[in-house]
């Protein structure tokens, strides 16, 4: 059974409350977690710069369109990669912005669901409040699968570069895995007072390797370029999709390489001065990450030989290009060391990132066992229960490897569909009201139109990148082409809603029942309603309601 914990009472007339009721600012960040519902557990041990670094490691922008490459150029060829990465970034600007704002209103671990059930009727609170955060929580735990997966697939495409008559097998690729995740696992569990340490270290090794492989590359590759014309123009579609489907699908690899900004928001509760700091730090990673991504593409663009070789190479696209810019083995593989260390980097920050976001939903009573879960270790200073969950669950994952590579790419590929959603959630119901259910003093705020249009550029393209992420990459659909993220996300749906029967609408109170600002809240939504009540009334009203709850 579901059960709230470690949760404070409304702090009515305490310096945390006021604020929360009047919309003034408040000053201590503890005191702002309380007035948010919750005592203060895990220390704010992230500095600008390291948390920037952690949700810079995830996105891992250059490195995941690079690794992508053999999907993507198929699917509408140059012209898609490049032109889709700068309309996923222009639209995922504007998505990370809008939830930016909500960010800045409401800095807590919960992230979009308890954004959520902010913006929601009272009456849909709860519900909508269980389904946002189940999907978010599949999505972040199913995304730490992609760590030991990438990683496991470097190691394995080194090999294969450099001994052509190597044939990986299931099993070797699994202990990989499995060695690459108990390796974030260690890190996580006892190491985690240096964590903001490796991930600003992780920032700046990816900006140097963005910055050594490109320069190598195109300085290796000359003269011998591509024509601009070919790079930002040439269109292949070997997909069996007609052209314009085919070029949407192509689009797919930009949005993918810049998914999971949401991090900062799940790690919010590890930084000081939130609401003025994480809202920059979400925009800024989607921003570098663009311009890092376009320059990165351009690169390798320029400096590619022959589309078919690299769309096929048996080592991966990304080994071929540089074998084929530098003509040495040796130099493609001392290469490809900062990309895969910018994946170690990225593993290790998701698994992070999967705990937070277990922990704080546990802590709001969403899952089975959630007292068991949100629990903080008092010695290690983290959830640790809740990053056995995660690190379980991706252990199972990983056992789907030795026996199908397309169900593992399934729950990868569920995941980004999982995310993508949990954004949509909370804007589309803000944007249904007018964008009113925000308070007008948040630091980090759209002005009038300006909002309007990044809000409804970001609802439009999520919703568009949903449905494409569930079509299979080429036509005719074949069994072992057949795009299982719908089944795995189905899966996802499935759970959340028997457990939401047999336990969750008996028992789930939502993240705001004892927060200070659901007061602020629903005085908000009788004002959009066009009534007035004054503050004491709605206080008065809250009380008998949670008394009538624990009856």
């Amino acid at each position: 059974m579901t059960s709230q914990v470690d949760r404070v009472e409304p702090l009515s007339n305490s310096r945390a409350s006021t604020p929360s009721l009047k919309g003034a600012p408040i000053q201590d960040d503890g005191d702002q977690l309380a007035a948010l519902g919750h005592t203060q557990e895990l220390k704010r041990n992230f500095s600008f710069i390291s948390l920037l670094g952690l949700a810079f490691a995830i996105l891992n922008t250059w490195t995941a369109l690079s690794a992508s490459l053999s999907i993507a150029l198929p699917s509408g060829g140059p012209v898609a990669v490049i032109w889709g990465l700068v309309a996923s970034g222009i639209c995922n600007l504007c998505l990370a912005a809008s939830l930016a704002e909500f960010l800045s209103a409401y800095p807590i671990s919960a992230g979009q669901y308890y954004w959520a059930a902010v913006v929601s009727p009272p009456d849909w609170m709860c519900l909508i409040s269980w389904i946002t955060g189940w999907i978010n929580t599949a999505g972040w735990i199913s995304l730490s699968a992609t760590g030991g997966l990438l990683t496991s697939q470097f190691v394995l495409s080194i090999v294969i570069f450099l001994d052509e008559s190597f044939s990986p097998q299931p099993w070797q690729q699994f202990l990989l895995y499995i060695f690459f995740t108990l390796l974030t696992f260690v890190v996580n569990a006892f190491m985690t007072h240096i964590l903001p340490v490796m991930t600003k270290a992780a920032f700046i090794w990816s900006i140097l390797g963005f910055t050594v492989v490109s320069i190598t590359v195109i300085a290796c590759a000359a003269p011998d370029y591509q024509p601009a014309s070919e790079v930002y123009g040439g269109f292949v579609n070997t997909t069996g999709w007609p052209d314009g489907i085919a070029w949407l699908l192509g689009l797919l690899q930009g949005a993918f390489s810049l998914t999971g900004f949401d991090a900062v928001a799940h790690m919010v509760e590890e930084i000081p001065q939130p609401s003025k700091r994480a809202p920059k730090i979400i925009i800024m990673c989607v921003g570098i990450g663009f311009v890092t991504g376009f320059i990165f593409l351009s690169v390798l663009l320029f400096s590619l030989k022959d589309l078919d070789r690299v769309v096929s190479s048996p080592s991966g696209p990304l080994l071929q290009i540089f074998f084929d810019a530098t003509g040495s083995k040796a130099g493609s593989v001392c290469l490809l060391f900062f990309p895969f260390g910018c994946l170690l980097f990225g593993a290790i920050s998701i698994v992070a990132t999967s705990s937070r976001m277990t922990y704080a939903f546990a802590r709001d009573g969403g899952l089975p066992f959630s007292p068991f879960f949100a629990k903080v270790h008092p010695t290690l200073g983290l959830p640790l229960n809740a990053l056995y969950l995660t690190i379980g669950l991706v252990i199972i994952f990983g056992c789907v490897l030795l026996g199908s590579a397309s169900a593992i790419n399934a729950i990868t590929g569920a995941s980004v569909v999982a995310l993508g959603i949990t954004y949509t959630i909370p804007l589309a119901i803000n944007c249904a009201r007018g964008r009113k259910a925000l308070p007008e003093s948040r630091p980090f705020k759209l002005p009038g139109v300006l909002g309007w249009i990044m809000n409804l550029v970001g609802i439009i393209t999520t919703s568009l990148t949903t449905v494409l992420f569930l079509f299979p990459p080429f036509v005719p659909v074949t069994v072992s082409n057949m795009n299982y993220c719908v089944i795995a996300f189905g899966f996802i749906i499935v759970v959340s809603t028997i457990h939401w029967f047999v336990d969750g609408r008996k028992n789930f109170k939502g993240p705001l029942s004892n927060s200070s600002v659901i007061d602020a809240i629903q005085i908000e939504s009788s004002n959009v309603n066009g009534q007035k009540r004054d503050v004491g009334t709605v206080v008065e009203a809250d009380r008998m309601d949670t008394s009538n709850i624990e009856s």
